[in-house]
């Protein structure tokens, strides 16, 4: 039996450039990297609720299917382009420059949840603008879970609609810049809690190399990211993140806070090899036993006794 997995958001063209190179147009967005991340769950059933101009190349709608995400709540306009997004990385590669954002037919996205999906217990809102959000929100019959990405440009334009998203959500995961942002406090463990008291029952705090925070009532997790002799591309990384977190959620259908620790580690895995390479390149063609290796260097990681005698 498949457990599903709705996904709403962007489906677009990146072009990069960091340290180590540059691309022209290739496949990016949000949504893109969710799916991917949960296609690498066979129970999932993941659905992309999003909108792309026809000038979105065939070969990138075969790419997601045959990956078994389902493109129904994919929405193509005719004589439309695709939203499109462009960025530079510093050296540090955890900061970069927008060069070039250009909606296209995502400024007048009206999103359409398919029938099929509307049951979904597992909800992914990627980052987009909080009224879309809302408007998925509006179209759901009954999640178990909804989850939030958002970012600090929707805090800087539309934070009143956005706090009307967050309080219908179970989960929000942000970074630890936009969490002091929006909770106005410096500690995390302050902010995550300011957070809560807006709607969330669970907090994830991201910090890229430093590892993700987790925060449920009094109880917090922290999970490591993994040490990686090469960072080609940040770009995606928090969405593989959400998509690895959503998707073995769906997949295992546990959503307690003791499962919520393992997907939190499952979506670093994932990350970690989604910076890899340029764009989406590295988690189209990923091996399941490369993950599950993986995984065995985040439990060496991670696990250890602590010996309490003096």
């Amino acid at each position: 039996m498949s457990h599903q997995l709705l996904i709403v958001g962007t489906v677009a063209f990146d072009a990069i450039e960091t340290p180590f190179g540059k691309t022209d147009k290739i496949l990016g967005g949000a949504a893109t990297y969710i799916a991917l991340a949960a296609a690498q769950y066979k129970k999932v059933d993941a659905g992309i609720v999003s909108i792309v101009g026809d000038d979105f190349p065939q070969e990138n709608l075969d790419l997601l299917t045959n990956n078994g995400i389902n493109l129904e709540g994919l929405e193509v306009v005719p004589g439309g382009k695709t939203f499109f997004w462009s960025g530079r990385y510093h050296n540090d590669m955890n900061s970069r420059d927008t060069l070039d954002t250009q909606l296209n037919v995502l400024a007048d996205f009206q999103p359409k949840v398919p029938e099929k999906f509307q049951d979904a217990e597992i909800v992914m809102l990627g980052n987009l603008h909080p009224a879309v959000q809302l408007s998925v929100i509006d179209q759901l019959r009954k999640p178990k879970l909804v989850v939030l990405d958002t970012m600090n440009f929707w805090m800087d334009t539309t934070l009143d609609l956005l706090k009307e998203v967050i309080a219908k959500v179970d989960v929000i995961t942000i970074n630890d810049e936009e969490a002091r942002q929006l909770s106005g406090e410096y500690s995390l463990v302050k902010a995550a809690r300011a957070i809560r008291d807006m709607g969330p029952n669970h907090v994830v705090i991201k910090k890229g190399e430093h590892g993700a925070l987790l925060f449920h009532n009094e109880e917090m997790f922290f999970a490591p990211a993994l040490p990686l002799e090469e960072v080609f591309d940040p770009t995606g990384a928090g969405d593989t993140f959400a998509g690895g977190f959503t998707g073995y959620l769906a997949n295992s259908k546990d959503i307690s806070f003791e499962n919520m620790k393992n997907a939190v580690i499952h979506g670093s895995n994932l990350a970690s090899f989604c910076v890899e390479k340029f764009g989406t390149e590295r988690m189209q063609n990923l091996d399941k036993n490369e993950v599950k290796e993986r995984l065995k260097h985040f439990k060496a990681l991670t696990q250890f006794e602590i010996n309490l005698t003096k």
